[in-house]
């Protein structure tokens, strides 16, 4: 066994066994994974190391290395090495994120989320202007013709975790606050309630899914990430839809959290 492969990381190769060589081998590497062996951000053995603890070639343990990878469990970093993904650093409480406390301290749901997770929010690639609206964003909204779009990319630690497109009635958003790229404290939300649409329910539609070329490079996924598709519509106390937002998350940077009645 390699000198500076700690004893007792890994176990052996069944040679019984019908299940590839190369599957055993990343079976033993992700449970040293879920066991803590190694740790969000260390370093796997190399392949130097794992080929002499083995006794495998390099390319065996290059494919146990890519399906790994392709599980999101860890990225390659080149010229360095193999490195455990870190654990999404971001908890989405859905109970309390819009919360009204929030907006009236000035603060929009991606601020809270990242003071809570102690990171450092940023915003950028940001786009405001009028258009037509599509098929699924007229219905939700009640079949307007036109929207004001809010489309902006969200950064945790300089890292980008989500990209948002927020859609708005014309006859709500143009000429106030909301059309500038600035909304203000509270974001959109505490606009849209100081104009007279005090914010009732929010309904949600998640699902997960691999993400479009287009969202990788928005995003920087390493390979096998997948996205969070998230379609929010917000509801005034009128029952009347006043905006709807389709965000794209990196699945690897959040925990949705929700609490749900008994009854």
């Amino acid at each position: 066994m390699s000198p500076s492969l700690p004893s007792g990381i890994l176990g052996d190769l069944d040679p019984t066994s019908d299940r590839a060589v190369f599957r055993q081998i990343a079976d033993q590497l992700r449970e040293a994974i879920d066991r803590g062996r190694f740790r969000e951000g260390e370093k796997l053995p190399s392949e130097a190391e794992l080929v002499e603890h083995y006794g495998v070639s390099r390319m065996t343990v290059r494919n146990s290395f890519s399906i790994l990878q392709g599980e999101g469990l860890v990225h390659a970093e080149h010229g360095k090495g193999v490195f455990v993904r870190p654990r999404p650093p971001v908890r989405r409480l859905a109970s309390d994120r819009f919360a009204r406390r929030h907006r009236e301290q000035g603060k929009s749901a991606f601020i809270v989320e990242a003071d809570a997770a102690g990171g450092h929010p940023q915003v950028d690639s940001l786009e405001v202007k009028e258009e037509k609206a599509s098929p699924d964003i007229s219905t939700r909204l009640g079949s307007v013709r036109r929207v004001l779009a809010r489309r902006r990319r969200y950064l945790l630690d300089g890292r980008p975790v989500e990209f948002a497109a927020s859609y708005l009635p014309l006859d709500i958003a143009r000429g106030t606050q909301i059309a500038e790229p600035n909304p203000g404290p509270g974001g959109i939300y505490a606009r849209l309630e100081e104009l007279g649409h005090r914010l009732d329910h929010f309904e949600e539609e998640i699902r997960a899914r691999m993400p479009s070329p287009d969202e990788v490079k928005m995003l920087r996924l390493a390979s096998g990430v997948p996205v969070i598709h998230l379609i929010r519509t917000a509801f005034d106390a009128e029952g009347r839809p006043v905006e709807v937002c389709d965000t794209v998350m990196a699945a690897d940077a959040y925990v949705l959290s929700y609490q749900l009645p008994a009854t």
